[in-house]
């Protein structure tokens, strides 16, 4: 990735009102066209071990850069991000996926299910309780130890959920309300020749937990 997406996210973070914005429109549209390109050129390598994203394309993945202001208390009328989450149905598509985060000092790979219904995260809890081993096994893969080793925590509830007995030896695995996880990125990554391998590296890595939520939700 060119410097293009990293130079412009960090002027709009200074300047983002719609005046700039409209000022600065054909940059905006050639970072967007790169970052395009660039998740354009990793779909096909992501197929190669999750052939469930050959045909989707890279505008059904891109989410857009103007944020829904109507009930937030920050009326800034753009995200200071791009971002794209790759899989079969696109950035609506609920299930597992691979999500592509560029935001100067804060860029990020993440893979797994984020904000599951009640019924899919219920369902994602169930199969983590029939084969607990298997579920901690992807987690402690050692080859993925250096880029992860563990579920994203945030929002992690404190008691057991219901529907589960309190004294299963795994129980911890049980109170997340999102099954995903990161690995944080480096400005210095993101420019990188190298950086478009690292990401598919990174999401196959990503892939056998996608799998086992997949099998959960729709198996």
């Amino acid at each position: 990735m060119n410097t293009t997406v990293i130079d412009f996210l960090e002027l709009l973070k200074v300047n983002n009102n719609r005046e700039w914005f409209q000022a600065n429109k054909k940059m905006y549209d050639t970072a967007k066209l790169e970052m395009e390109a660039f998740v354009d050129n990793l779909i096909p390598q992501i197929a190669a071990f999750e052939p469930s994203v050959k045909y989707v394309t890279a505008k059904e993945c891109m989410f857009r850069i103007f944020r829904d202001v109507r009930f937030a208390k920050d009326k800034s009328p753009y995200k200071t991000n791009m971002g794209a989450w790759i899989t079969k149905g696109g950035r609506k598509s609920p299930g597992p996926g691979y999500y592509l985060h560029i935001q100067p000092g804060e860029s990020m790979l993440a893979g797994g299910v984020y904000m599951p219904e009640p019924d899919q995260l219920k369902k994602i809890r169930q199969e983590i309780y029939y084969n607990a081993d298997e579920f901690k096994a992807i987690l402690g893969n050692s080859s993925s130890k250096k880029y992860f080793d563990s579920l994203s925590d945030w929002d992690k509830q404190k008691l057991a959920p219901r529907d589960f007995p309190k004294d299963f030896p795994d129980i911890d695995l049980l109170k997340y309300r999102h099954y995903t996880v990161a690995y944080m990125l480096s400005d210095k990554q993101l420019v990188s020749k190298d950086f478009a391998k690292l990401v598919v590296k990174v999401f196959s890595l990503m892939q056998p937990l996608n799998a086992f939520l997949e099998r959960a939700l729709n198996g």
